[in-house]
Parts: C-alpha cells; sequence; structure tokens
C-alpha cells in the first residue's frame, strides 16, 4: 500500500482528524487557513472517489459574481502544489473535476445560486470561505442542501463583528460535531517574508483596532464593553534600570485554561508588561522549569500568585531534595477581598497608559477581548465577562502590593 503525505499547519490537524460535521477555522490574515482548506478538499475528493462515491463538491461565498471572485484559483494552486494530486486532477480554465469524473467542483454565490444548485447536485462537501458575511438566510438554505450520508461543511473566515451570523452560528454556540480552531500568522509555520513585512509595516502604521482585525483575528471594534478601551497600546521597548524592580505575577490554569505568567514594570506612572508565558495543562512539577525558560528573572524573585490554590504555591516553593525542578522559593500568595477584581481593574486603568511589548500576544489578545457584560437591551453593565482575564489576574496579582485599601476602594501606594 502505497502512503501518500502532506504537510498541514501544527494547529489545523486535529480539525481534519476524525468524523464531524462541521470543520472551521477563524482568524487574520496569513495564518494558512484558506491555502490548508483548499488542499484538504481535494484530498477530501480523492477520498470519495477512491470509496466509490460520486457527487460535488460546492465552494460558496456569500456573493460570487464570476469565477474570479471564488476560491477557484487557490484550489488550483492547492492541487498543483502536490504531484499526486496533480496527476489526479482535471484542470480547465473554468473548471475542477477529478479525472474518474465522480467529483466535480461548483462555485456559486450563495446569497443568489444557492436554490438552483441544491435541486441538482448531490453535495458531498461544502466550503464557504470569506464567511463573516453570509447571511441568516444563506446559512439555513446551505446546511440541509448538504444531506449526503458523511457529508461535511466546513468554514473559513476573518471575524468582524461578533454578533455577525457566522460568529453566533460558529463561535457563540457552536452546534454538535463541530471542530473549530482560531488561526492566526504565529500559526503558520510557512509564514513568508514578504507578508512579515508587510505585516511589520502594518503595524507602524495602522491603529492597534484594525491591526489586531487584520492580523490578530479580534473583530473589528473599539466597543464601550471592553474594559481596557483606549488605556493600552502595543509597542515596543526596552526595560532600563530606571525601570526598577518586576513585578511578577502568576494565575493558575485548569484543563481547559493555561497557566499564565507576566513580567511588569511600574515606570514614570507607566504600567509596562514586559514577557508573558503560557501553557494549557502544564503540570505543577513543570511550572518553574517552564517559566524560567522563557522569563529571566521570575523563579528567584518575589512572585505573586492566586491564592485560591494555596497547596501549589506550598509546593511550589519548596526545594526538590532531588534536584529534579526548579522551585520558587519566594511565592507568595496574593491577597484577595470583596471586589478585589474591580478594584484592580481600577488601578490598572489609573495608571497613565499601560504599554504591552508586542511579544507579550495573548496579554494583547485578552486586553482588546476582556469585557463588560452587555444586556438584552445592549447596554454595557458594571459585570465584568470572567473570560479572557488569564495574564490579566496574573498582572493584578504582580502589581498587587502597590495597592493600598482603603475603605472599599483601593489606591496604589
Amino acid at each position: 500500500m502505497t502512503i501518500a503525505k502532506i504537510k498541514l499547519p501544527p494547529k489545523l490537524i486535529p480539525i481534519f482528524a476524525g468524523k464531524a460535521r462541521y470543520r472551521c477555522a477563524y482568524g487574520g490574515r496569513g495564518s494558512a487557513k484558506t491555502r490548508t482548506f483548499a488542499l484538504m478538499t481535494a484530498i477530501k475528493a480523492y477520498q470519495f472517489c477512491e470509496e466509490g462515491r460520486s457527487g460535488v463538491i460546492l465552494c460558496g461565498r456569500e456573493f460570487m459574481n464570476s469565477l474570479e471572485d471564488s476560491s477557484m484559483e487557490e484550489i488550483k494552486q492547492a492541487i498543483r502544489s502536490v504531484d499526486w494530486l496533480n496527476d489526479y486532477f482535471d484542470i480547465g480554465e473554468k473548471y475542477i473535476r477529478t479525472k474518474c469524473r465522480k467529483i466535480n467542483y461548483v462555485f456559486c454565490g450563495l446569497r443568489h445560486n444557492l436554490d438552483s444548485i441544491k435541486s441538482k447536485a448531490r453535495v458531498l462537501l461544502a466550503w464557504v470561505d470569506e464567511a463573516e458575511n453570509v447571511s441568516d438566510v444563506a446559512w439555513r438554505k446551505l446546511k440541509p442542501t448538504v444531506r449526503e450520508s458523511g457529508s461535511e461543511i466546513w468554514v473559513t473566515w476573518n471575524p468582524e463583528d461578533k454578533d455577525s451570523p457566522t460568529n453566533k452560528l460558529f463561535i457563540q454556540k457552536p452546534p454538535s460535531r463541530c471542530k473549530i480552531t482560531e488561526m492566526n500568522y504565529t500559526d503558520n509555520p510557512w509564514f513568508p517574508p514578504e507578508l512579515e513585512q508587510e505585516r511589520l509595516d502594518d503595524r507602524a502604521r495602522m491603529d492597534d483596532a484594525l491591526y489586531a482585525h487584520v492580523w490578530e483575528g479580534a473583530y473589528l471594534e473599539n466597543s464601550d464593553a471592553q474594559i481596557f478601551k483606549g488605556k493600552f497600546e502595543i509597542a515596543e521597548f526596552d526595560v532600563t534600570p530606571a525601570f526598577g524592580m518586576p513585578f511578577n505575577g502568576l494565575d493558575f490554569g485548569f484543563s481547559q485554561d493555561p497557566t499564565a505568567a507576566t513580567q511588569c514594570y511600574v515606570h514614570d506612572q507607566t504600567l509596562y508588561v514586559a514577557y508573558e508565558c503560557g501553557k494549557v495543562g502544564l503540570d505543577i512539577d513543570d511550572t518553574a522549569d517552564y517559566i524560567d525558560a522563557h522569563i529571566s528573572n521570575f523563579v528567584d524573585r518575589v512572585v505573586t500568585a492566586d491564592c485560591a490554590r494555596p497547596e501549589s504555591i506550598s509546593y511550589l516553593r519548596k526545594a526538590d531534595p532531588y534536584g529534579k525542578r526548579k522551585h520558587m522559593p519566594k511565592i507568595e500568595p496574593c491577597v484577595k477581598w470583596k471586589g478585589s477584581v474591580e478594584d484592580g481593574i481600577t488601578i490598572m486603568k489609573g495608571f497613565k497608559k499601560i504599554v504591552i511589548h508586542p511579544r507579550c500576544r495573548e496579554t494583547a489578545k485578552e486586553f482588546r477581548k476582556y469585557s463588560y457584560k452587555v444586556d438584552q437591551h445592549g447596554r454595557v453593565t458594571s459585570d465584568i465577562v470572567d473570560a479572557y482575564n488569564h495574564y490579566i489576574d496574573s498582572i493584578r496579582y504582580g502589581i498587587g502590593i502597590l495597592i493600598n485599601r482603603k475603605g472599599k476602594g483601593a489606591t496604589v501606594i
């Protein structure tokens, strides 16, 4: 038996592994998600043929005035990049099909052409690219159109509006049998130097919100619900002796959340976030070694950690008698009180500004997404959404010694 190998971005491998009804990827530019999905449609066509099945691979977008607006060229390039796939397909100027004629590609605009297709073709796979603007009506029509046994729907898009039908359907309340992941340029192992230069140019000339949307998959918004709206910036800086001692914070993770560590400085009424590291599923035995490998001057200095995990703090403080792991001799629990989260946010927003180094990508993402709850009438409340706060919590813990509680409030010492 001949085994064929293809290379995929590691983050997309589990998306295409096993059975699923929906396979989805969203995020910013340069992530390789579109090229990978294009390639995988051809792999799927090959598998259908080898199984003796015949039908259509439907490639749709909300609007498509001509084939130039479709995914056809992307799929052609993907097929031609793999010799054995190139030999398997018949590629013409206006068509793509397997040489055995069992599988044909069909390209259409979902808004106007879907009705004419669903009554004629056996759709085995539908791939919707640039899906951000696909309407509720189009989704309602498409899903029952893809009804053959084992058929699938694939979706790729760059999020823009958190209330768009696509985001509501696949991010807010994903359907059953759905595999989904966020893909950005940092997840592309073959990110080209030409795009890297474009990214750097965009970071220099775009505002933070637009840059985050284009390259990091953030929603294109600057909402009043954002807790740190207008309070932070992403910029490079050098830590100088004038910055003084670092403030090290640690938030313990769980099976779904990362253990997050940050190193910050306070200088000239400005909070500087200099370093971060984090990992989901980080074993307590490996925590100090992992952080030490990513942030210098951390494990041997004062570290303020989440007091909700006293057993973890005690364990990390003690040296390993066998010398197989590092420890944090100066780790201490943070202090919490009723309203300590809100007080900590107030203190952070009270700095002249918050500067996040570009290497602290997860921290920057949280500062963009950390939000107040919005009620059913669209009004911003004072309640905080308990999400996108692991690195932010570690910062609060780290600078906790600066907070002087007075009555029900808090001020910077």
